[in-house]
């Protein structure tokens, strides 16, 4: 039986690119890996990327000399979790108080894991989460 590794890619879709870019750039930190008219993808702990699409233009297919791309697009916000170290999470509190992003949640998790809870500027619920959160992590 064929396994999955890992999520590569997580796609996230919204109104206004430039405005998720200072976001994800300046508040997250993230590094740019592509930034095109309809699609800007970041380098998530150089393990997994997270694609942010300009919402609705990517909804057809997308045919290339290097293959076909079908065509997808989402609605409504999201959740991503972002794994961090447990001795990091107060750094990454300070730096969206900062950044004046609201926190508008924290979970201690029985398994020893913390979470903190807050939003893009496009309503997507991000959190930040320490090992002890899954079985896995």
């Amino acid at each position: 039986m064929p396994k999955l590794d890992r999520i590569l890619e997580t796609a996230i879709y919204v109104d206004d690119l430039d405005r998720a870019a200072h976001f994800y750039e300046t508040v997250l930190q993230l590094a740019p890996l592509l930034k095109i008219d309809r699609l800007y993808a970041y380098d998530v702990g150089g393990a997994s990327v997270l694609l942010v699409f300009k919402r609705g233009a990517s909804d057809h297919d997308m045919t290339s000399a290097i293959g076909t791309i079908p065509g997808h697009d989402a609605s409504g916000r999201i959740h991503i979790a972002f794994a961090v170290g447990a001795a990091e999470l107060a750094d990454w509190e300070a730096r969206l108080a900062a950044h004046a992003v609201l926190v508008e949640g924290r979970t201690h998790w029985p398994a020893g894991g913390d979470s903190v809870y807050f939003r893009d500027p496009d309503g997507h619920m991000l959190e930040l989460a320490t090992p002890g959160l899954w079985r896995t992590y």
